[in-house]
């Protein structure tokens, strides 16, 4: 859930109604658009069925133009301070909880609050009063572990985030680096929302000791370094997303696994939520709002789980069998305060690079 906060899409490779007007003052609705042209900016994980997309030109008579190679959410979101007032798209996907100050402080949002707006997870929606941006998708990243590894006399498998940096998992952890990578910065979001602002500096300490691996990003560290079923590396445990294993059904060659080869334990899950909004500067806004209308109606909520490996933010959207059966849902998942994330994470990055990587 960046994600998206969604699971990459190298994963699937390797695996086989009131609106905010240009006078700033808000009105009634998604309605006004007919026909024309609208541009999704987005991170390049975004996938969709193309009936799906298909089906918003059906409905509306707008064309959806979803740009390719832009990068991770973090990318998107730069691009698009960069561009302020002068958009390259007119609704931008991906923002999520780790950005969301960020993006709504730098001022290239349009407030707009979806007539669907009281069908969505009341949680995710309260984190923006403001309606600067939709809540759209959820998820968990979690630490992922090779069911096989823990199966005999070196089991059982850790089922917490204090696990970890015992004795017994040395040398069986890795990473991603959180200045270069989503999941990497989530993760240590989880561990300072765990242990607070005066323990989580000594728990990477330990960790390190326990012989944590760090790498660049998710796709190294899942494909290369874990031993699960997409991966040959030594390491059993790996950061990654509570719908891992789903991914790990899904792309798996015929004849298809009846369970994955890897879990997620669900301790110590930071949960993630994606938005979507539209970017000021825009000459499509009523274009805009029926899209960001459609990208959280029903149709589209319940297309995502088995293209993103997220969850609908939409009470009601039905999950899939796969997705329902194999992704650890956290009873309690982790959270931090998005203003609290937007003051600290520098600090918090510069922080941890200093005590594991230096």
């Amino acid at each position: 859930m960046n994600r998206a906060l969604a699971l990459p899409l190298a994963l699937a490779l390797g695996l086989g109604a009131v609106a905010c007007g240009s006078d700033g003052k808000t009105s009634s609705a998604g309605g006004g658009a007919s026909g024309g042209t609208v541009t999704l900016v987005t991170h390049d994980s975004f996938n969709a069925t193309d009936a799906v997309l298909a089906q918003f030109k059906t409905e509306t008579g707008i064309t959806l133009d979803v740009p390719k190679g832009t990068g991770d959410a973090g990318s998107v979101l730069a691009k698009a301070i960069l561009a302020k007032g002068k958009p390259e798209g007119d609704v931008i996907w991906g923002i999520d909880n780790t950005l969301l100050s960020k993006a709504v402080g730098a001022g290239i949002l349009v407030p707009y609050q979806s007539p669907a707006l009281g069908d969505l997870d009341p949680a995710a929606t309260a984190l923006m009063p403001g309606h600067e941006l939709t809540p759209v998708d959820v998820g968990d990243v979690c630490v992922n572990y090779d069911k096989a590894f823990y199966s005999g006399d070196k089991g059982p498998a850790p089922t917490t985030l204090d696990d970890l940096v015992k004795p017994k998992y040395k040398d069986q952890l890795v990473v991603q680096n959180p200045a270069t990578s989503s999941p990497g910065l989530v993760f240590l979001l989880a561990t300072v929302a765990r242990y607070g602002e005066n323990g989580w500096q000594d728990y990477w300490r330990k960790l390190r000791a326990n012989g944590v691996k760090v790498t660049d990003g998710w796709t190294e560290a899942y494909s290369t370094d874990f031993s699960g079923s997409s991966g040959k590396g030594p390491r059993p445990l790996v950061v990654s997303y509570a719908s891992s294993p789903v991914a790990e059904v899904l792309f798996a060659a015929d004849p298809k696994p009846a369970e994955p080869p890897t879990a997620s334990f669900t301790d110590g899950c930071f949960r993630q939520v994606e938005f979507v909004g539209i970017l000021k500067g825009t000459a499509h806004e009523a274009q805009a709002r029926k899209l960001i209308d459609f990208l959280v109606s029903k149709t589209f909520q319940e297309d995502m789980p088995l293209n993103m490996f997220v969850s609908p933010v939409r009470k009601g959207a039905a999950l899939p069998d796969l997705y329902r059966t194999f992704t650890a849902v956290p009873d309690k998942p982790l959270t931090l305060d998005p203003a609290a994330i937007a003051k600290n994470r520098d600090a918090w990055v510069e922080q941890w690079t200093t005590i594991v990587l230096r």
